[in-house]
């Protein structure tokens, strides 16, 4: 049984990876927690959506000598997020590029990604993984902006 000590340790241990989501490029300390109280028995699907920049956008400590394109960031983070994903126990419904919107409001978007895994602890698996954690970084760099849905199933 997981207790609240238990949840707060380990969503304070995830920010402190990967930032506390106020610019949008990782969860926020209560998107961790909605994943780590949620039936964790229950399969989920995560809905991304990718904007990325014209020119990938590095933190000064890990700055590649030539960043290239928001795509060649994205590309590096998938060469590894992709094995990543199937080891911790996920699979890609879809990654595509985003054509247009259908119905509802216009939305700009340039990849859409959909990942199923069997269980949250799956996708916490993921995120604890230390070569993913590494790699996330050209994810931030790739991205001018990106949504994340979590669903049911």
């Amino acid at each position: 049984m997981t207790t609240m000590q238990d949840i707060d340790q380990r969503v304070a241990q995830l920010v402190a990876w990967y930032g506390d989501g106020h610019d949008g490029a990782s969860p926020t300390g209560e998107q961790w927690r909605r994943v780590l109280e949620r039936d964790g028995d229950k399969p989920l699907t995560l809905v991304n959506f990718f904007k990325l920049r014209e020119r990938a956008a590095y933190p000064d400590a890990g700055v590649p000598a030539d960043p290239g394109s928001g795509q060649d960031a994205f590309n590096r983070y998938a060469a590894v997020s992709m094995p990543a994903m199937q080891q911790a126990g996920g699979r890609f419904l879809l990654v595509a590029p985003m054509e247009s919107t259908f119905m509802g409001a216009d939305e700009d978007w340039d990849v859409v990604a959909v990942g199923s895994y069997p269980d949250s602890a799956a996708v916490l698996a993921l995120f604890e993984n230390p070569d993913y954690r590494d790699c996330f970084v050209h994810r931030t760099a790739a991205c001018a902006r990106q949504k994340v849905l979590l669903c049911s199933g």
